[in-house]
């Protein structure tokens, strides 16, 4: 299976199994910028599940240009504790490099004991909340001698290659970029100086590792800033990177600070692959293309048709640290997906948490969280086959279980289906993918369109049962709920009913919010015919993108708090809040409804009360845990577990951690 992603690949005179690696990104494991076990087992089965590299990082050159959240490779004294990863790399088949790393103006004051970052000019940075001091000559040679000293650190320590950072908005971009290098003396200005200091690095690099030692560099594709480097410029910076010593270019997207995404489900799969073709056709070195390349066949055609090398698999690694080798012995469907929800991974490192993913309940925790085979299988009886029901099924019937799932719909999923009915959502759906062949592979019967009663639970007999009831649609105290223009907003997203011009939603939450896009996305041109329309100048460009977000219906969301979207995730709440804006989609806080009458809305806000004309309402005011069964059976002395939102209202991760937590904990 795919055998141009498991074909080997020499980077200098380094041979790689295969053409998968797993970059640099930030876990958050430590907060004295070292290794420890929870690292060592997070990379080992990175490893062990196949890739052909395994990169750490990011990791600090300086302590000014890290902190001590990030690990670090600042002194000698770190060396020890890396030589130790390395052969644990090594042990399990793969090839191990290392990114260094300096953030420039990016660090954050409060990381770095509150000194002042430092930057090629003293520009204000969005993205630390900070201004720089412009460095000195004798910075620059201070942080470049810091990059020649962690690489022979690195080099040391045993890794097969360095990687330093180029990307992202970090040190090197600075010095690159137009807009935040403002310098007049020979770092700045022209991009001959600009250039300058990563070609120095890198030189000084090469000079100290030696010809035979691989070295590459993530540089970024296109900037994504208005008035910093685009793809065009990245063609002309890739060659004078090849041209200095670097032995392969990783090319990703744009800085943290752009408005364009980077990472979320909003950016199609392979979305930047592109970046990396423009830039492989500049140079003779192998390129790597990164973001969001999630499934087995999208990595092989990558490397078929030439737009890379290499491919990068993060969050999807961990998602699914077997990736690679269920792909090469053709089980790309039991896969676990990377949807790209960024909740447990950019979420938590925006919040300075450690990492975890939301649909792999043992990434972080490989050490604690393993399936062990039981001496006393016992009949497991799943009443729910939303995502927690599912995974707890799947995990029991690893374990040894006699697992069977009764599911009162007609099909598996639960919320699944309705969480990935907005646009840009629909990678939800990937789970259901997912655990329909765990279910086929461990052989669960399912029995749909079967409701769970305590008579069946004791006509069935199990040892232990798995109640995932979920929950109910919450119903707010507003008068006129049952007027014929009232929606619920599961109903709206699961079955997509016809809507008037004029749509209410009453809830700011991020239900409210991903159905205010939903109803506003319908009628919209499909990407299809804008790419037809674009490609004979049928229509106007400005025209066309003005049709792109003019749908249907005209959409107003109601929210009684002050702020809309306080459930949404740090990293994507913007990107959702960007695409509200162009949906045109007003967002009323402080506002709230007070009566529904035949389309007839009642509104207060700031004391006052206005009536708005609505041919639909659609309700998203939250949610309420089920808890009929779990209750029956509780108070009937049968062993069982609630889990999912039958036990907490919570979202998808919970769910599916709580279906893990519950099946490895039935005695």
């Amino acid at each position: 299976m795919y055998p141009h992603l498991f074909s080997p690949i020499t980077i200098n005179k380094t041979k790689i199994k295969n053409r998968i690696a797993y970059p640099a990104l930030g876990l958050l494991y430590s907060f004295d910028s070292k290794l420890n076990d929870r690292y060592y087992n997070f990379y080992k089965e990175r490893a062990a599940g196949g890739a052909g590299i395994v990169t750490i990082g990011p990791v600090g050159v300086d302590f000014l240009g890290s902190g001590f959240l990030a690990l670090s490779l600042a002194d000698d004294s770190a060396i020890g504790d890396f030589e130790k990863l390395t052969k644990i790399i090594r042990d399990e088949g793969a090839v191990s490099w290392i990114q260094l790393f300096h953030a420039g103006r990016y660090s954050h004051p409060i990381l770095i004991n509150m000194e002042t970052p430092m930057g090629p000019s003293p520009v204000y940075s969005p993205y630390s909340k900070a201004t720089p001091r412009e460095m000195t000559k004798d910075d620059i040679r201070a942080v470049q001698k810091a990059f020649v000293d962690a690489a022979l650190r690195a080099k040391k320590a045993g890794f097969d290659g360095v990687e330093v950072i180029g990307s992202a908005g970090y040190l090197i971009t600075q010095f690159l970029s137009p807009v935040t290098n403002l310098r007049q003396d020979e770092y700045g200005g022209s991009f001959e100086n600009r250039v300058r200091f990563p070609r120095e690095v890198i030189e000084k690099i090469r000079e100290a590792v030696g010809p035979d030692y691989p070295m590459t560099i993530r540089m970024a594709g296109n900037d994504f800033i208005p008035g910093s480097n685009t793809e065009v410029e990245a063609r002309q910076i890739a060659q004078v990177y090849e041209k200095a010593g670097v032995d392969a270019l990783n090319v990703t997207g744009g800085w943290h600070e752009t408005k364009v995404p980077q990472l979320p489900m909003e950016l199609p799969r392979a979305g930047y692959a592109f970046l990396a073709l423009n830039v492989k056709t500049a140079v003779n070195i192998p390129v790597m293309a990164s973001n969001r390349i999630a499934a087995p066949d999208l990595a092989e055609t990558i490397i078929r048709e030439g737009y890379a090398d290499m491919v990068n698999l993060g969050r999807v690694l961990i998602a699914d640290a077997y990736w690679p080798q269920k792909a090469k012995e053709g089980r790309a469907d039991e896969i676990r997906p990377c949807v790209a929800c960024s909740q447990g991974c950019t979420d938590q490192v925006f919040s300075g948490k450690p990492v975890y993913c939301i649909g792999n309940p043992r990434a972080s925790f490989e050490a604690e969280r393993n399936i062990v085979k039981t001496a006393s299988p016992k009949k497991v009886l799943v009443a729910g086959a939303g995502p927690g029901g599912l995974e707890a099924a799947v995990t029991a019937a690893q374990i040894g279980h006699n697992v069977e799932i009764f599911e009162k719909a007609d099909d598996i999923g639960g919320q699944l289906w309705i969480a990935g009915a907005p646009p840009g959502k629909h990678d939800l759906w990937d789970f259901i993918r997912y655990y329909r062949a765990m279910l086929k592979k461990h052989n669960i019967p399912v029995h749909l369109n079967t409701e769970v009663t305590l008579e069946l639970i004791k006509r069935e007999k199990p040892d232990h049962v798995i109640v995932a009831e979920g929950a109910k649609s919450l119903e707010p105290p507003i008068k006129g709920l049952n007027d014929a223009c009232v929606l619920n907003a599961w109903d709206v997203l699961k079955n997509s009913p016809p809507l008037g011009k004029k749509v209410a939603v009453i809830g700011g939450g991020s239900v409210g919010l991903e159905t205010a896009l939903f109803v506003a996305h319908r009628g919209t041109l499909t990407p299809e015919v804008l790419y037809f329309l674009f490609a004979y100048d049928a229509i106007p460009p400005e025209r066309l993108k003005k049709l792109m977000f003019q749908g249907a219906s005209q959409v107003t969301v109601y929210e009684m708090i002050e702020k809309a979207g306080k459930d949404v995730g740090k990293s994507t709440k913007w990107v959702l809040f960007d695409n509200l804006s162009r949906y045109n989609i007003r967002v009323n806080t402080k506002s709230r409804v007070l009566s529904i009458d035949c389309g007839q809305v009642t509104i207060e806000k700031d004391g006052e009360k206005v009536v708005k004309y609505y041919d639909n309402v659609i309700l998203a005011a939250g949610a309420q845990s089920v808890k009929t069964l779990a209750k029956q059976l509780e108070e009937s002395n049968i062993p069982m577990t609630a889990i999912g939102d039958g036990a907490r209202i919570g979202k998808i991760g919970d769910a599916i951690h709580g279906g893990f937590l519950a099946a490895v904990n039935i005695k």
